[in-house]
């Protein structure tokens, strides 16, 4: 038997699998890439929302004409351009045409199009659309040779590769998309500042990123808000193309009467639907998840009005919203990711002036493009009038010779030297355009034309004239643009990123205040019992453990721990374990180390400052909201010497400062010899030839240097006379009566 090929399998070439999958899918990855999911720097579109602009004229859906029935622009875009579902096309439609997702409508929506709570639009039978003045100057002189075009999938029509675009349409309405392996979230922003930042780099096209901010200072939301963000953070987000943006509901607090108040949102971030919103925040009081919040009601109309009610009039506003803007979609982070295609179709992440630049480099071909055009119709119809004017000026021979000659356009041509285009224009002239005064408007409409294309081939030969232009064009569209208010005017504003104040006084508000004890061993065994015992009640320890720190404090507070490697860890009250039993070692709670123990614990008071001091004797001044930490690692405040260790924080009260050696000597000095710092080595408070520091106190010299002797008894020197000297000195045997211990 003889093997014979099946005929289907004649041309069948063996491909390795893998090959044979990359090529396909790097295939499927290049459209999504280019055909579905980024758009065109030069006008900010993808291709759907090109067509459906570009068929959208072809029907005649002017701003000034009538609307017609989405059903039947959707019909025409499938059919004629988009090969997609019609559900896809529409969602896109639709999309242009509402005014709190797009900054600057490119559709004119008749019907319901849905709205900020979520609502979806109605069906495309019952809405009707049509252009908007913005999407005209978007499609400005696509009929002038300004764009290129493409065959549709069919073959049967034609479609712009981009629209001439006289509106920088992807900075002003931002684009977003998911293609395959890239992304890409573009903000929108003010058309106006968009136009003076073009200016800028037109006139200096060296100007930097943050030169072009100065007019352009970041987004503009078409739902307006608050961009609470640092302007470094905002700069580098231009700069480089990436970054996040933390956008913010406006509000203000509304009074209520006999010192009640509510708080009302009448500006939600972009893309956040009202109504889920106020689901999450109705599900969040009901959870208790936000104790200081009674109710939320949705009295919106035409405009946004949220209203909070607060549970108590003492709540604080701003930290009522801080609670909410970290729980709910208040707040949102905008991830930054300005990807697109540029003008020869590859996909890149550019930065504000790469994006105004490549807008800017677009326009001028159009210019140029546009010229040209020009100049070929005025060259084709000063060749028909150039033929006419030789016709009037020779009128009895060339009717001679249309009358008597069997080829009268051939003796035209080669009596009068005129082309074919010539003679055949003066043989289908009408006989009343041979009247004089038609002769007379043919003569203006050459001199006109004559001037027009002299003005036109200078403005070709002349780069710095095109630039004039182009800027004239951006003057004109700013113009435009600041006549209409509802266009023209920033709707978001900026302000400050939040500060830790701030924050903290949002924590606070979550836990009720209560008054409790802090009890912590000399082994570091820690734990808070309810409301406040003294500090000689009989407290129960473990075996061979003894207390150390008695401390009242509420369950708002925070408490500030010094270890003997001199960093400062943070402890917030309402996280300690009950009072019930020994507690838990506070290691558990933070990296303390296990060479290193505990030097000093004490309720942290914002805006208080405390004389931080290690044994050697060396030390400075912090303040403690310097040194709250978030994190188990706590923060570094004092650096220490090989063999040092931190002695201890004492408060800073007073305008002077006592320190006293193990040599038994004392030195007073003045607090503000003392420099104030948040971590570092400190200087020299008391020098000693052998030993170290024995104790260090704040205090005001015109009450006198206080201690308090082992009964009890406060003991006083008002003379300080032969201590007092410079900081760093060695100082003097301590008075009569002062404790043997040595400390205060």
């Amino acid at each position: 038997m003889t093997d014979q090929t099946p005929p289907e399998c004649e041309n069948i070439e063996p491909v390795p699998l893998g090959e044979a999958l990359s090529e396909r899918y790097l295939a499927y990855a290049m459209s999504t890439i280019m055909s579905r999911s980024l758009p065109d720097v030069r006008d900010g579109l993808k291709p759907v929302h090109r067509r459906l602009m570009y068929a959208m004229r072809l029907l005649r859906l002017d701003p000034d004409a009538g609307f017609k029935k989405c059903a039947r622009i959707v019909g025409d875009v499938m059919g004629k351009f988009h090969p997609h579902g019609d559900t896809a096309i529409y969602d896109a439609l639709v999309r242009l045409a509402q005014d709190f997702a797009v900054r600057y409508p490119l559709v004119e929506g008749q019907g319901n199009f849905g709205n900020v709570d979520g609502d979806n639009a109605a069906a495309m039978r019952y809405t009707e659309a049509r252009l908007t003045e913005v999407a005209e100057r978007l499609l400005e002189g696509i009929d002038e040779d300004t764009v290129d075009f493409q065959t549709t999938y069919d073959g049967e029509e034609r479609e712009p590769l981009v629209l001439p675009a006289a509106f920088p349409n992807l900075l002003a309405n931002g684009a977003a998309g998911i293609a395959v392996g890239m992304a890409t979230n573009i903000p929108p922003h003010n058309a106006s500042e968009l136009c003076l930042a073009l200016e800028m780099l037109i006139k200096r096209p060296s100007s930097s990123v943050a030169d072009l901010m100065a007019h352009v200072p970041g987004p503009d939301f078409p739902t307006g808000g608050v961009l609470a963000e640092d302007r470094e953070n905002i700069i580098a987000a231009y700069e480089t193309g990436r970054g996040s943006l933390r956008l913010r509901a406006r509000w203000e607090r509304e009074e209520a009467g006999r010192g009640t108040y509510q708080i009302v949102v009448h500006e939600l971030p972009y893309q956040v639907q009202k109504g889920k919103l106020v689901e999450k925040i109705a599900t969040l009081i009901n959870d208790k998840k936000l104790p200081a919040l009674a109710d939320v009601r949705d009295e919106s109309a035409e405009d946004v009005r949220l209203v909070l009610e607060p549970r108590a009039r003492t709540i604080d506003a701003d930290a009522l919203m801080e609670q909410l803007f970290r729980q709910t979609d208040l707040e949102v982070k905008f991830g930054m990711n300005m990807n697109a295609l540029d003008a020869t179709r590859t996909p890149r992440v550019m930065n504000l002036k790469e994006m105004l630049q490549a807008f800017l480099d677009h326009r001028l071909v159009v210019l140029e493009r546009r010229t040209r055009h020009r100049l070929a119709k005025i060259a084709d119809r000063l060749e028909v009038l150039g033929g006419y004017l030789i016709a009037f000026l020779n009128l009895d021979e060339v009717i001679h010779i249309i009358r008597t000659q069997d080829r009268p356009k051939q003796a035209l041509m080669d009596r009068f030297e005129l082309t074919e285009r010539q003679a055949q224009a003066i043989l289908d002239m009408r006989l009343r355009q041979l009247r004089k005064l038609e002769e007379i408007e043919i003569r203006k409409e050459h001199d006109a034309l004559t001037a027009e294309q002299s003005d036109l081939n200078d403005l070709m030969a002349d780069e710095k004239r095109r630039w004039k232009t182009i800027r004239t064009q951006i003057v004109e569209l700013r113009k435009w643009l600041d006549s209409k208010p509802d266009l023209g005017l920033r709707r978001t504003s900026f302000a400050d990123a939040p500060s830790e104040e701030l924050a903290q006084a949002a924590d606070e508000i979550l836990i009720e205040r209560e008054p409790l004890t802090v009890i912590c061993s000399e082994k570091g065994w820690i734990r808070a019992a309810r409301g406040h015992i003294a500090a000689d009640s009989d407290l129960k320890f473990k075996e061979g453990d003894q207390g150390r720190f008695v401390i009242h404090a509420q369950t708002t507070d925070k408490l500030l721990l010094l270890s003997t490697d001199g960093r400062v860890y943070t402890l917030p009250c309402d996280r300690l374990p009950g009072g019930r039993g020994h507690g838990e070692p506070v290691r558990l709670m933070i990296d303390l180390p296990n060479e290193h123990d505990i030097v000093d614990l004490f309720v942290h008071q914002p805006g208080r400052k405390r004389l931080i001091a290690s044994d050697a004797g060396r030390g400075f001044v912090f303040a403690e909201n310097d040194v709250l930490a978030s994190t188990k690692n706590g923060k570094q405040v004092l650096n220490l010497g090989s063999g040092e260790e931190a002695f201890g924080a004492v408060e800073v009260t007073g305008d002077s400062v006592a320190v006293i050696g193990e040599n038994r000597k004392l030195l007073v000095f003045g607090l503000d010899e003392l420099p104030e710092m948040s971590r570092g080595k400190g200087v020299m408070l008391q020098r000693y030839k052998d030993g170290g520091m024995k104790d260090v106190k704040c205090f005001a010299r015109d009450e006198g240097l206080t201690w308090t002797s082992p009964n009890g008894r406060q003991m006083r020197e008002d003379d300080l006379m032969g201590y007092t000297g410079k900081r760093a000195s060695a100082g003097r045997i301590a008075p009569r009566g002062f404790n043997r211990s040595g400390r205060f």
